[in-house]
């Protein structure tokens, strides 16, 4: 990337998640500056980073000639606020998942970035796994028949936030996921879950989506579980995949079992499993580098202003009925 073209990224905060994407696109050649309050990290940033610009302010990296766009890496909470500035001065953005709190900050966010003319993606860095990309590809191309089913299980012990709930922590990745295998909205929702180490904060919930075409789904996530567990399960007509992303060597596998409904009643069939292989590319770095090829403004398919909209949407709409105790259309 060292050509007149190079791309000038800067990063808005260094906590965890943040610091990978620093990382990763220092090692693209596309890091030109970091923006965070805190001027320990900052220090450490240059002390890191050689040659790369620090500001605690990002009023001022605004000003600069050196910095031509932005991922938002800050707390969930400031995302708005960020990005709404960024994107009023004209600039690209990449803002981590979720985009907002609230469904009318992400409708404002799309607005301004057409009327600015800029793109907005939106984090979603499960869809540029390569494990996922080929599960897509799989349904697809029918190879498990009609979608009937798919559930999500992003268990594990910690990390515990006080911000956000489990369920804006950790369920954005599979409501990104499928969304994008199903290419529809969901027409009800229900979610419960439970509160047990801070007042109003849900550490575990469960919650069920019904799609069109009697499509189900649920996902259960949970920051107060003995093991970790990543596990997504996509059933059919025709057959299921499941992909372990917390095992060693995170299997993919194709599951050619099902029912034979032709007769008079279900008849099992039990055929054979198939280890699914798949591109062994990190899913941040591909991440980065769609943004990249974007910088020129040209439309995204995928985790565009569109994608981060249903994916707020359905938080929402999950959250109201977790509150409330009752199903959301």
């Amino acid at each position: 990337m060292k050509n007149k073209l190079r791309p000038k990224i800067g990063v808005v905060g260094c906590g965890n998640w943040g610091i990978n994407h620093i990382r990763t696109l220092y090692q693209l050649d596309a890091l030109s500056g970091v923006i965070e309050k805190n001027k320990d990290t900052l220090d450490d940033m240059k002390n890191m980073y050689p040659g790369i610009l620090v500001f605690d302010k990002l009023s001022d990296a605004l000003l600069s000639a050196d910095i031509s766009l932005y991922v938002v890496a800050a707390p969930a909470e400031t995302h708005y606020e960020v990005a709404i500035e960024i994107i009023n001065a004209g600039y690209h953005v990449l803002i981590e998942k979720p985009v907002s709190l609230k469904i009318n900050e992400a409708y404002n966010l799309k607005k301004c970035a057409e009327d600015k003319n800029v793109n907005l993606m939106a984090g979603h860095v499960m869809l540029f796994h390569p494990a996922i990309k080929k599960m897509k590809e799989m349904i697809s191309n029918g190879i498990i028949g009609d979608l009937q089913y798919i559930y999500s299980n992003r268990l594990n012990l910690g990390r515990i936030r006080s911000e956000e709930n489990v369920f804006w922590s950790l369920a954005p990745h599979d409501i990104s996921i499928f969304q994008y295998f199903i290419e529809s909205q969901p027409v009800n929702i229900n979610s419960t879950g439970g509160v047990f180490l801070q007042n109003n904060i849900h550490d575990t919930t469960m919650t069920i989506m019904e799609y069109p075409e009697n499509i189900k789904c649920h996902i259960f996530v949970s920051w107060l579980h003995p093991f970790k567990e990543h596990r997504l399960v996509v059933i059919g007509s025709q057959g299921m995949i499941s992909f372990e992303d917390s095992l060693e060597n995170k299997p993919l596998k194709l599951y050619l079992k099902g029912f034979d409904m032709s007769n008079k009643g279900p008849e099992k069939k039990d055929g054979p499993i198939k280890v699914i292989e798949y591109d062994k590319t990190m899913p941040l770095e591909e991440e980065l580098k769609y943004f990249i090829r974007h910088l020129d403004g040209s439309p995204m398919d995928i985790c565009n202003a569109d994608n981060a909209i249903e994916v707020v949407d359905i938080l929402v709409r999950a959250s109201k009925s977790l509150l409330e105790g009752s199903s959301v259309e």
